[in-house]
């Protein structure tokens, strides 16, 4: 039976002592946030994760979703009580606004608990998860009668949410989407159409389900400029606030898939439904963007927890499977072998997920941080700055965390040999449903393109060059610090390569798209690895400056040496290779007639 521990200390690390949360108190939100409230609020959310979201977790992917005849879905068994003591505790609002029943908190502590909620139960965080992402699209674009009425029941966790974008004949290019929208008297629409792939779509945990939809309203323009967003509530809602009659939108059945089996994702047809408009008429790509990247960032959070999960319990089989004696003399002649973790390949293929799963992190709640100053900072200046952040790094995040995740789980399946192909130990799992991560919210390689296509060059540059400032800036400050050579040499070096990325695409990218287009993903992965060398250079200085006075944690801070430079030293140098193939441009892969593939 697998297991989880939620990582709290390392939470706590990063938030109190590599990034100084007490810096922040001039922002709504941290003036209260001490650090023992902190560790209180990490501590409980840690709890719920462990104590009551886990050990649903194998049940829920063996039992899956049912759909029943009259189209109602029904989730496995005890989600719907873990899903009431969620809301209960009120993580449903952690960091909301307080006008609509939130808590008003920090992003980046809403962050840690989703984490912890996705690590522990994938699937079942996914409802809570989404309803978030809606209700900040609603909080950003909605009208006021719209909030008044939505608002505080979602936030609540009483109502849930949804986005409902993909189409069976469209994805990604959502130009081509066909649901419609027919305008009537009172000032709603007439919704229309079907969409798929709807995550939590239906289910019977909430009272109601609140659907925000793109559709096209009669006589709009053709292409991605004549969408608009509407919210569709499963039930209509009373002007009292009550729940009325159903709304004409339906669940035409559930997907059958690889993993996040306790996720109800659903066929929804809309048949002249009910909704009203999100914000200005075709403009409703705006709007859902606001959830798509409150998605996205949620998105890189579950690569990072799968990997941390798969980690964890892979760990626990390392230390406790007996198999051959180590290259170096026995280890532990009282039993019949030595375990495996002390095989160097075994402690490689460890050390990869750990040293990864530990960046990542840091690179999560840094970027979580930012969107605190973008969203609640009083200076222009701050704001703007931390916003160019938040938008170069977003597709990052996405894509990066969630390929890494991915091959992380894989990797820690690997270490259990058959045991993790069999589904009785749990690791198979970790792996199925770490793959939709990749794909949903925008597939990988859309995330590159966007990343090279739009990221780079937006305001001329001025986030990219703003983080090799910021890199550069700290490696010169700590220059002096020798014990701090071994971390900041090899970051500087790769920070080179990515420069020259820049430079080449640049260069390249300009004169034929096609250069742009072959070496993204490989620049995705090439910044995501830089990003993260510069987490463990923050993290490296940080735990040398805390070993000297640290009673009785001193292993605490020695192991976050030694892991940060196992990445500088065996993961960072990957960045030259990355260069090394984006440069080789699309000459090789664009040769080749679309026949002879």
């Amino acid at each position: 039976m697998p297991s989880y521990k939620a990582p709290v200390q390392d939470s706590l690390f990063l938030l109190n002592d590599v990034f100084r949360m007490d810096r922040y108190g001039n922002l709504p939100g941290f003036e209260d946030m001490s650090a023992e409230t902190l560790e209180a609020i990490l501590e409980e959310g840690a709890k719920l994760a462990e104590e009551v979201m886990h050990p649903l977790n194998l049940s829920g992917d063996q039992e899956g979703c049912t759909r029943h005849a009259d189209g109602t879905v029904t989730p496995p068994k005890g989600f719907k009580a873990a899903y009431d003591a969620y809301c209960q505790g009120g993580w449903t609002g952690l960091a909301i606004d307080p006008n609509y029943g939130g808590q008003g908190l920090p992003y980046a502590v809403a962050i840690v608990i989703n984490e912890f909620s996705s690590a522990s139960n994938m699937a079942l965080a996914m409802y809570p998860g989404l309803t978030q992402g809606a209700v900040a699209a609603l909080h950003t674009h909605a009208s006021d009668e719209i909030k008044r009425r939505y608002l505080p029941k979602m936030v609540e966790g009483v109502w849930s949410g949804t986005m409902n974008l993909t189409e069976p004949h469209c994805g990604t290019d959502l130009g081509l989407l066909k649901s419609k929208a027919a305008p009537q008297a009172d000032g709603s629409y007439k919704i229309s159409g079907q969409k798929i792939f709807i995550s939590a779509g239906e289910h019977d945990m909430t009272e109601n389900i609140i659907h925000l939809v793109l559709a096209r309203i009669d006589g709009a323009p053709q292409g991605v400029k004549g969408i608009s967003l509407f919210v569709v509530p499963k039930f209509l809602v009373n002007e009292d606030g009550t729940v009325g009659a159903r709304n004409a939108v339906s669940c035409g059945s559930i997907e059958h898939k690889m993993g996040i089996h306790g996720n109800a994702t659903c066929v929804m047809n809309y048949d002249g439904a009910t909704g009203w408009l999100v914000g200005e008429a075709h403009r409703g790509l705006a709007a859902m963007f606001v959830m798509m990247n409150e998605a996205r960032l949620g998105v890189a959070v579950q690569g990072l927890a799968q990997s941390d999960i798969a980690y964890q319990n892979a760990v626990i089989y390392a230390k406790d499977r007996l198999q051959g004696r180590s290259l170096t003399g026995t280890k532990a002649p009282e039993k019949v072998a030595d375990p495996i973790i002390v095989h160097p390949d075994v402690r490689r293929t460890l050390l990869e997920i750990k040293s990864f799963n530990e960046a990542a992190r840091a690179f999560v709640l840094w970027t979580a941080l930012k969107g605190d100053v973008a969203h609640k900072s009083e200076d222009q200046s701050e704001r703007q700055k931390a916003d160019d952040y938040m938008g170069l790094m977003t597709p990052v995040l996405k894509g990066v965390l969630t390929d890494r995740g991915f091959d992380n789980a894989v990797k820690a399946q690997q270490l259990f040999g058959g045991h993790g192909y069999v589904e009785e130990w749990g690791m198979s799992q970790f792996v199925r449903d770490a793959r939709i991560a990749m794909i949903y919210e925008g597939a990988n390689g859309i995330q590159a393109l966007d990343l090279v296509g739009r990221k780079l060059g937006k305001d001329g540059g001025r986030a990219i060059m703003m983080f090799f400032q910021e890199v550069k800036t700290f490696i010169a400050e700590n220059e002096g610090n020798a014990a701090l050579k071994t971390y900041l040499d090899p970051l500087a070096k790769s920070v080179g390569h990515l420069e020259q990325a820049t430079m080449w695409f640049m260069a390249n990218g300009m004169s034929n798209p096609d250069n742009a287009g072959a070496g993204s993903s490989d620049y995705m992965h090439l910044f995501g690895l830089v990003a993260m060398g510069y987490m463990w250079a923050m993290m490296a200085k940080t735990a040398q400056e805390k070993l000297p006075s640290a009673n009785g944690s001193q292993s605490f801070y020695e192991t976050k040496l030694a892991t940060g430079r196992f990445y500088v030293e065996r993961v960072l140098p990957e960045t030259s290779l990355r260069l090394a193939r984006l440069s080789t441009g699309s000459k090789t892969m664009m040769s080749l007639p679309a026949e002879a593939f």
